[in-house]
């Protein structure tokens, strides 16, 4: 597997500490989920006016851009123009970066409509999305987040949208911490259209001040409860060698460690376990 990580876990860093650290402890490759203080990159002049520079620096540091996490919900019906929007800036910024996969969202409101319905808006935007220029050079996955995580969910998403260049991104912590399965029954929903992944670790610890409000908090991997080693043991033996993202979520929890000293964590955890 290709180690990466993703810029949540680092939100005070600048392209160059990116690379010069990044490189520095291991990593292969960088999932950019936005910059400092703009979470959409493609707003930003590292991403436009200074993309050359940018480009420059993460060769010159041999970081390669694993994918950029975009916040289009694509089961959001009256969100199509914003999704395309955001999809048309997209694109030529993955092209230019040579990125292997651009994230997206589920998303919608179960509440008020099945997930079946939703499933279906999801095709539509997904169709519409997939014809514009360019989109088709890209593998797009939508996390196995908010309402999409159940393995069932999951994997009507899946067979609603067959284009076998739109997967998942399993994020094994939230379908192990939030929907409660075991890993081999969420992979078997998502077959072979895991195209990239998320791991981080957490402790349910409800008295604990960093505790989040389902009572989970988050620690160093193999420091919590979730099945981190049996998910990528399964993954192994299916063949998967893609991307491997770890995901600190510094950006939404900032008494979280510092990437200092949280990344080398994850290199020595996945070095010993592997």
């Amino acid at each position: 597997m290709k180690l990466g990580f993703s810029t949540l876990g680092c939100p005070n860093w600048d392209v160059d500490a990116i690379c010069r650290k990044g490189s520095a402890f291991g990593f292969q490759g960088v999932d950019f989920r936005g910059i400092q203080d703009q979470i959409d990159i493609t707003a930003t002049p590292e991403f436009t006016s200074d993309l050359p520079a940018t480009k420059r620096k993460l060769s010159d540091g041999g970081m390669v851009v694993s994918g950029i996490s975009s916040s289009l919900k694509i089961c959001e019906k009256d969100k199509l123009e914003t999704n395309l929007e955001e999809a048309r800036r997209t694109i030529p910024l993955a092209h230019e970066l040579n990125v292997d996969t651009i994230r997206v969202f589920g998303g919608g409101d179960p509440g008020k409509s099945a997930k079946a319905n939703l499933a279906d808006v999801g095709r539509h935007t997904m169709d519409t999305v997939m014809a514009l220029d360019g989109a088709d050079r890209f593998r797009w996955v939508f996390e196995s987040h908010d309402t999409w995580i159940a393995a069932r969910d999951c994997k009507l998403l899946l067979d609603r949208i067959p284009n076998a260049s739109f997967g998942a991104l399993w994020d094994m912590g939230h379908t192990t911490r939030v929907g409660g399965e075991a890993p081999r029954v969420s992979l078997d929903a998502l077959g072979d259209r895991v195209y990239c992944l998320h791991v981080k670790d957490a402790i349910f610890d409800r008295s604990h001040p960093q505790a989040m409000e389902d009572g989970w908090r988050y620690v160093p991997p193999g420091d919590g409860e979730l099945p981190l080693a049996e998910a990528l043991g399964i993954l192994r033996q299916r063949g998967y060698d893609s991307w491997l993202l770890f995901e600190h979520e510094k950006r939404w929890h900032r008494d979280l460690p510092e990437p200092e000293e949280i990344f080398p964590k994850f290199i020595t955890w996945y070095r010993e376990l592997v």
